[in-house]
């Protein structure tokens, strides 16, 4: 099969490690640069993707889209490519809910095809090997298959069927993200009546608990501007489902006292759970 061409939206930290990969296998990865950050700008340049000017460009060039963005923007972002007529494979890959996952495929086909995405497990470098989980029409996910063979992003088939894919990563994420919240409360409750280090000796004794990492609470404060929307979509999910969804959106409340430390690689431990006190 001739290596496709495969435009990325957008390339965040993810987004943009996951398009290196996929250049292993296609002709050229693009990106459109239109609107984007310096940042954005330098990290598409560090992983080799190709710059375009505008949408129209890279979705008149691509074979395959893939969209990878915060959960909030996906569905615009779809409802974009759906009034430039793509005809192509698009991936879904966003972590929204199952709903959202088939009202975008509804826009988009029958001119698209649309492959439902998940990815579990962090961006493809220095070592990691994240699963990309697929769901939808047998032959576009063979092609995404085809794409990542033999690099860093492994992928899954987990049916024909678009929704099964965000359903395993919301599941999944429902449980992670939440246990690295509950740590955050733990440890502060601990710290405020002065056993903190006594809880994580108990907490250590046990095998894979969060509580036994604290020092991990200052990667989800930074993280908490694209975990809290997530935990939304998830708490949409269960509520179709006819499962409580308080506990996720109770989460993402309590991540959303952490959305000024947007992505501070600086940020410790302390600096965290003093600013999870504040109202």
């Amino acid at each position: 099969m001739d290596q496709p061409t495969v435009g990325i939206l957008h390339p965040g930290s993810m987004g943009a490690a996951v398009a290196a990969c996929a250049a292993a296998n296609a002709a050229v990865v693009l990106w459109c640069a239109a609107g984007r950050s310096a940042a954005s700008a330098e990290r598409a340049a560090q992983f080799g993707l190709t710059p375009v000017a505008t949408l129209s460009e890279l979705l008149d060039r691509s074979d395959i889209v893939i969209s990878l963005c915060p959960p909030a923007a996906a569905e615009d972002l779809a409802s974009d490519v759906a009034r430039h007529h793509f005809a192509g494979v698009y991936v879904e890959a966003n972590a929204i809910n199952p709903e959202r996952t088939m009202r975008i495929a509804a826009l988009l086909e029958p001119g698209a095809t649309v492959v439902d995405g998940g990815v579990v497990g962090s961006p493809p470098v220095r070592g990691k090997a994240p699963v990309l989980y697929l769901s939808g029409p047998a032959s576009a996910t063979e092609r995404i298959e085809e794409l990542f063979a033999g690099t860093a992003v492994r992928t899954a088939v987990l049916g024909t069927e678009v929704g099964k894919a965000s359903a395993l990563k919301l599941s999944y994420a429902s449980f992670q993200k939440t246990s690295r919240v509950l740590v955050a409360l733990a440890v502060g409750m601990a710290r405020e009546h002065g056993v903190d280090q006594e809880l994580i000796e108990v907490a250590s004794r046990r095998t894979d608990s969060y509580l036994s990492e604290p020092q991990y609470v200052a990667k989800t404060a930074a993280r908490a501007w694209r975990w809290g929307p997530e935990l939304e979509e998830a708490a949409d999910a269960l509520a179709a489902a006819g499962l409580p969804p308080e506990m996720l959106r109770a989460t993402a409340a309590t991540l959303a006292r952490w959305n000024d430390v947007k992505d501070d690689g600086e940020l410790t431990l302390t600096d965290a759970l003093d600013r999870l006190a504040q109202p």
